[in-house]
């Protein structure tokens, strides 16, 4: 069991209840919950704020997101993947030329997922109506929000990058700026799609009359995009991927998602005795480091579609295979590590759980802020720019292809323990998820911090170069020092507010739920 001691300056307390949403913007938070006042259960709970953060944080999410999940049905856990697919029309020769994908503009949208996940989870496991799950979006588009302060930070520092987007700057520049914190926001085309979809139960927006726009708008802007591309799309049922760690297990969701990245991290440093080393000192965090790395070396060579992968994903989590890596790692020295040899053998993230044990970890997202910059004219539909995922290279097993599923960055997280529920938690925050998520599991198991004290710990982020970045005033004087010392490249932050992601943590308890929320986000846990 974990401690009750809060060692960081925290603005929160975690909250215990049998019932319990914890999102990262509290008006989503909100909904869940009524959703559960209503009668319904942990994944109405978890649509219900899902469906309300495309309208209340549209700077990390959208109708046209992608989503994951892995949820605890009461008797197992299930795994699904909602993550679109590249258009027949994205053959590597429509890239020749580039040196890498677009991240802005139709040639970076796969067909967006989240909404056949709204769908599918509420036929499989939901006890609402599905159209009672948009109540609270559909008012909040309609009739306006108050923009909560991140958020509206968030939004700022994005518009600029947008502003050539003339639906965009329409949609969501209204006064030709950001909305100031506070200040009200009003989308109502946004909510007329949310009604279209909630009437048609999401047919409308892959074979029907949002479809057609959606592809109407592709084709004005020379996009490769057809109705059969939408038509053909669906989402899988998957079995989550897991790694032992200390007695718990930690599951994710397998390629074309990065989950595997966090397990396989975990597989190396489970050959260290992490809890030997204090926590945040230099030690520990240049072992975590070392690991994730090496993880992220695998990654970037080898995930894909698992259609195209040159093996098979659990040859990555094999025990010689990890204790082979882990040997690489050298206690002095920090290293860029190459990709080893297997042998044959701008996020959303909300986490929902219920009084009858049923547990929702669940995760959408534009990708980069926004995403793609496009909006379909007269729909509020903010279009992810998920096909930035993809490789050009040729022969790498994740180079764009039609109807392939690219690099994933979004993951939900599971915990479980001797077959049980133990934990429903995720991270967001683009490549900060694995690594996010190692943080959080060496925190609570290695260090028997509570889920609010392991959110709030300090963090640190491997950037795509191998660089480091740390929140460095959290740490203690001397510790960043001594790991420039051994040869991490330490750098600033890209975005100091944003770079280092936010937590949602539900812990199953005897009695109820103990559940954390991240105090770099807007939101919140809340219960009953």
């Amino acid at each position: 069991m974990f401690s009750w001691d809060f060692p960081y300056p925290s603005q929160r307390m975690p909250l215990l209840a049998k019932n319990v949403v914890a999102t990262s913007q509290p008006l989503a938070a909100q909904a869940g919950l009524q959703a559960l006042a209503r009668g319904g259960n942990a994944v109405d709970a978890a649509l219900a704020a899902a469906i309300t953060l495309t309208v209340v944080e549209p700077t990390s999410n959208g109708i046209g997101s992608d989503a994951f999940a892995i949820l605890w049905d009461g008797k197992k856990l299930v795994g699904l993947n909602a993550s679109g697919r590249a258009p027949a029309g994205w053959t590597p020769e429509r890239f020749k030329g580039r040196e890498a994908m677009p991240v802005q503009g139709w040639d970076s949208v796969t067909v967006p997922g989240c909404v056949s996940a709204w769908v599918e989870l509420s036929k499989r496991y939901g006890k609402l109506a599905f159209a009672d799950l948009f109540e609270a979006a559909i008012r909040y588009a309609r009739d306006g929000f108050m923009v909560s302060p991140i958020t509206a930070t968030s939004w700022a520092r994005q518009a600029q990058s947008f502003r050539g987007f003339s639906e965009f700057a329409w949609t969501f520049l209204p006064k030709d700026r950001a909305p100031n914190p506070g200040e009200r926001f009003y989308c109502p085309q946004q909510a007329e799609t949310l009604e279209e979809i909630a009437k048609t139960k999401g047919e409308s927006f892959y074979r029907g009359a949002l479809a057609e726009r959606i592809v109407l708008a592709s084709k004005a802007d020379e996009g490769a995009h057809v109705l059969a591309d939408f038509g053909s799309h669906r989402c899988d049922w998957v079995e989550p991927l897991s790694v032992e760690y200390r007695g718990y297990r930690l599951h994710e969701i397998p390629p074309n998602g990065q989950g595997i990245v966090a397990l396989m991290t975990l597989g190396i440093l489970r050959q260290f005795e992490l809890s030997a080393h204090a926590v945040d000192g230099a030690d520990s965090l240049h072992l975590q480091i070392e690991a994730m790395k090496l993880a992220f070396a695998d990654a970037y060579r080898y995930v894909s579609d698992p259609a195209t992968m040159e093996f098979d994903a659990g040859r990555l989590l094999d025990d010689a295979y990890l204790a082979r890596r882990a040997k690489a790692i050298d206690m002095k020295r920090a290293q860029d590590p190459p990709p080893g040899e297997p042998r044959a053998g701008g996020t959303v993230y909300l986490t929902t759980a219920d009084a009858s044990g049923m547990m929702v970890s669940y995760i959408q997202s534009n990708y980069m802020g926004f995403g793609s910059g496009v909006v379909v004219p007269g729909t509020g539909i903010s279009m992810q720019n998920r096909g930035a995922g993809f490789s050009l290279k040729a022969g790498h097993p994740n180079r764009v292809g039609p109807g392939k599923r690219p690099y994933q960055t979004i993951i939900p997280g599971f915990l479980t323990k001797d077959g049980a529920p133990v934990m429903s938690f995720g991270v967001m925050g683009g490549q900060m998820q694995p690594q996010g998520h190692v943080q959080m599991v060496t925190r609570i198991v290695d260090y028997h911090q509570n889920p609010q004290a392991a959110s709030d710990g300090p963090r640190w982020i491997v950037n795509n170069d191998f660089s480091v970045s740390f929140e460095e005033a959290r740490y203690a004087p001397g510790v960043i020092d001594e790991l420039r010392a051994r040869g991490h490249r330490v750098v600033d932050p890209e975005a100091a507010m944003f770079g280092f992601g936010g937590a949602q943590l539900i812990w199953r308890m005897d009695d109820g739920y103990c559940a954390g929320s991240d105090h770099r986000k807007d939101g919140g846990a809340v219960g009953f």
